[in-house]
């Protein structure tokens, strides 16, 4: 009897191991998931390749009058080297790497290491760490002044631009104070109300009642768009009526979707939006202070999707080489490429294919990660951005090269 009631202990044990050993070999198969992509060139086709591989030149050092933040959510090292790639070639160089400036950022925010756009993108706009969804306020709900704010105040033109809804957590970040990051239709109130020059990106449900094409839509009877052109704004909804422009118009209300931009005609990409948003911005003689982010790089890696991340790190990338266009004609530009924080874990692995420009890719998860993230920076002062830091360094450092004092600091007051 007891050699019976051993057999069955050691059956029971032996079938415990083999069901832990496929439970851990499924958690594994789901945590590096692989990726072996056939790539259609024409996925790519819109991208036309730099035509050098060497690096922009240092500029001397000179007086800033105009800074260009440009964020790629979601960025890490590796979507860089994977997207050139598969595109380029291993030994190619997208416009991002002739950057003549390097650096790198960590990104954790005030009680998480892994964290998200809403405490990262306060981190680059105020310069304070804060807690998981806030909007450039303090975790005890003390509003922090933003970069762009503090622009404002120095006289300067202001714009954000975006492929997410325009009230997305890091658009948001650098014009409004909400507890809450998802309250985008307070955002969108407080956005208005900061007079910023140029607002472009997706989000027309949350400006205009009625609409229903995105998620979250205004009840409250208001109409935005409306209050936007009785404080002088021009409103466009379109790619040709942003191209039709003056660029003497000085504040411009551009919302091109419902939701979130979907990077296909009728609206503008985001190369288009921001050379427009350069044309009008640079009208004002003391400077402006303008944010361009790629909204949708994270959610190509979320969704562990390689040809939609690559994609959007290509725009991300033109965007980035009318920046620097614009820099090198105007020479009083600093351009600040970084991201909030990486996304999606992808990385090369050996195993087939394994050959330079075909690649064995994998990620490693489909949530955000606590990786370091690149910083890259070209015009007067960019050495300035060498080395790794921490990311509330960045509205610090543009802030002394514009010259404004007292920056960051916490709102007492009400702004405007």
């Amino acid at each position: 009897m007891v050699l019976t009631q051993n057999c069955y202990k050691e059956n029971q044990m032996k079938k415990f191991k083999i069901l832990t050993f496929i439970i851990v070999l499924f958690l594994l198969s789901n945590v590096c998931k692989k990726s072996y992509p056939t790539f259609d060139p024409d996925d790519f086709s819109f991208y036309t390749p730099p035509q050098e591989k060497t690096p922009f030149p240092l500029v001397d050092p000179r007086p800033v009058k105009n800074v260009i933040l440009m964020i790629g959510d979601g960025m890490g090292f590796i979507n860089i080297v994977v997207t050139r790639t598969v595109v380029l070639g291993a030994q190619g160089r997208l416009t991002i790497e002739r950057l003549p400036v390097t650096g790198a950022i960590d990104n954790y925010d005030a009680t998480k290491f892994v964290s998200g756009s809403a405490a990262t993108g306060t981190s680059l706009a105020t310069g304070y760490k804060t807690i998981e969804n806030m909007i450039s306020m303090l975790p005890d709900g003390t509003p922090a002044l933003t970069i762009l704010e503090a622009a404002q105040e120095k006289g300067m033109s202001t714009g954000l631009v975006a492929t997410s809804t325009i009230t997305h957590a890091t658009p948001a970040a650098f014009a409004a104070h909400v507890p809450y990051r998802y309250n985008e239709l307070e955002i969108a109130v407080q956005l208005l109300e900061s007079k910023i020059n140029v607002l472009f990106g997706g989000g027309r449900a949350l400006f205009k009642s009625g609409i229903s094409g995105y998620k979250l839509k205004r009840t409250d009877g208001r109409d935005l768009v409306e209050e936007a052109w009785k404080a002088d704004y021009v409103y466009v909804e379109t790619r040709d009526e942003l191209m039709r422009l003056n660029a003497e118009n000085d504040r411009v209300l551009g919302l091109f979707n419902d939701g979130y931009l979907i990077n296909e005609y009728p609206e503008p990409t985001l190369a288009e939006m921001t050379d427009a948003a350069l044309e009008i911005l640079s009208q004002n003689e003391t400077g402006f202070f303008l944010m361009v982010e790629a909204s949708q790089i994270d959610w190509g890696a979320e969704d562990n999707d390689i040809i939609y991340t690559i994609k959007e790190q290509l725009h991300f990338d033109l965007a980035i080489r009318s920046a620097i266009r614009f820099a090198m004609d105007d020479e009083d530009t600093l351009v600040v490429v970084t991201a909030d924080h990486a996304t999606g874990g992808m990385f090369i692995s050996v195993g087939p294919p394994n050959q330079l420009g075909k690649i064995n890719i994998q990620w490693g998860t489909n949530r955000h990660n606590g990786n370091a993230v690149p910083v890259f920076a070209y015009g007067p002062h960019a050495e300035r951005f060498m080395g790794w830091y921490d990311n509330t360094e960045i509205p610090k450092k543009i802030a002394n090269i514009l010259g404004i004092p007292d920056f960051p600091r916490k709102i007492t007051s009400k702004l405007n």
